[in-house]
């Protein structure tokens, strides 16, 4: 009998043990969404007439639009009311939620005014918190979030008091003092000790941005970051960046930065000097699925920026874009809590076509490691993400289709090809040239092989 008993006892320890042990485990994987480019269109409206559905679609024909949107448009409600939904269906208790900004619909400056900006700031900051009312929020802005559009000042302003007060929930009172500043902000992620995040209004480096074309440092917040990373390094911090415009190239069109050059420099070196304690960047901006590495001198992979795709379906008017429109998108970043290290990215879409023909279903489109077979998403798997999408065309096309969030469906050809690589592979201006130069002359090669090939047979034939 007391074997018995002493068998049990122990098997029960045993048992103990592991179920702590999985906790640990469990524990160490923590979770957060990113939403970006909501771009909320309120002059949606069911019409017989298409070219009057929308303003956003600037008299485009919205042929197919249903009470989920058309691919000409802005987000009507009812798609920004079932996004933040989905995100509590699918993942009703993240950690926390990175909003990068872009909340108005791309209308005529006269079409909006400060008042209406404000407004729908206000409407998508209230259901956000309405859906996710114990969540920790770190929001950006947009170039869109502002009065006129892209024209954010590098000083304080009513819109950025305005905003900073509809956001006081969510920010602590320094942040406020630095956001009403310069639209910009720094917090211990989630109040713990060692992780830090980053929240950087780069509008301000637009080259849209008028206002500061002559300035070196646009409200100090270069030097601010370059102190704030340098304090993380000394405290042994780990830190997260967020923001709206990206550095480098638009992949959907050639040779298009969104950075004035000298900022582009000043952001990179930024990355370089401080990527040691930068464990992820996450912007938006581009409503597609990309992302863009950052290397050191010896060419080894040190940092990540994840461009998440946009909740607007709306198709860019940019000139040399051919049907530059995207499904609507969210996205599940899973970390560690100890490091912060990204260890995969998860992408929920909703295929309009079919939302608007029946029922909308959020449903998940891909898993970074399953679709890619990388073990996380770490700037040495992001590295070998990006080989494996330069180097064999199956990867190519599949990133391309997940570019558009499953929308186009083309196929990618060289130019394609040489335009995706060089933007996710050279934030730098001049690297980025060159790396135009020899993928375009690869490719050229590998178009010349399958002929130089049938010429010989022939030759070979004729004998």
């Amino acid at each position: 009998m007391f074997a018995f008993f002493q068998e049990f006892s122990m098997s029960a320890v045993k048992l103990l043990l592991s179920c702590l042990l999985f906790k640990e485990v469990h524990t160490l994987s923590g979770n957060f969404w990113h939403i970006t480019d909501l771009h909320l269109d309120h002059t949606y409206n069911l019409t017989d007439t298409p070219e009057l559905v929308c303003a956003s679609s600037g008299k485009r024909p919205a042929v197919n639009a249903g009470k989920f949107g058309d691919y000409a448009c802005d987000s009507p409600w009812h798609l920004i009311n079932s996004s933040v939904y989905a995100m509590k269906d699918i993942l009703p208790d993240p950690d926390f939620i990175v909003w990068t900004g872009d909340d108005t619909p791309h209308l005529p400056n006269e079409d909006l005014g400060e008042d209406k900006v404000l407004e729908i700031i206000s409407n998508l900051t209230h259901i956000i918190k309405q859906i996710f009312p114990n969540t920790k929020v770190y929001s950006a802005l947009g170039n869109h979030d502002y009065h006129p559009k892209s024209q954010l000042p590098a000083g304080p302003n009513y819109i950025y008091n305005q905003t900073a007060e509809m956001w006081q929930d969510w920010l602590e009172p320094e942040s406020q003092v630095t956001f009403i500043k310069g639209g910009y902000y720094t917090e211990k992620l989630l109040s713990r000790t060692g992780f830090r995040m980053l929240v950087l209004n780069t509008n301000l480096y637009y080259d849209q941005n008028k206002l500061t074309t002559d300035m070196d440092d646009p409200a100090g917040q270069f030097s601010w970051a370059d102190h704030v990373l340098t304090e993380a390094a000394n405290n042994k911090e780990k830190v997260y960046i967020i923001g709206h415009v990206p550095p480098g190239f638009f992949e959907k069109k050639r040779n298009k930065p969104w950075f004035r050059p000298k900022f582009n420099q000043k952001y990179l070196d930024l990355i370089q000097k401080h990527h040691p304690v930068i464990l992820g960047q996450f912007f938006g901006h581009h409503h597609t699925d990309s992302f863009r590495m950052f290397y050191n001198t010896e060419d080894s992979p040190i940092s990540t920026m994840f461009l998440s795709p946009g909740v607007t379906p709306w198709k860019t008017t940019l000139p040399g874009v051919v049907d530059g429109a995207n499904n609507p998108g969210i996205r599940v970043f899973e970390y560690d809590t100890q490091t912060l290290l990204v260890k995969d990215v998860v992408t929920y879409y909703l295929n309009l076509t079919r939302a608007n023909a029946a029922r909308g279903r959020w449903e998940k489109e891909y898993r970074l490691t399953e679709s890619f077979r990388v073990p996380d998403a770490s700037p040495a798997s992001m590295h070998q993400v990006l080989e494996s999408i330069a180097n064999s065309h199956c990867y190519l096309q599949k990133y391309y289709v997940f570019n558009s969030v499953s929308y186009d469906l083309t196929e990618c050809d060289s130019d394609c090809r040489v335009d995706h690589v060089c933007a996710a592979r050279e934030v730098d201006f001049n690297k980025y040239k060159c790396c135009l130069e020899k993928e375009g002359a690869v490719a050229i090669h590998a178009g010349l092989l399958p002929v130089l090939s049938v010429a010989v047979s022939l030759v070979l034939a004729s004998r």
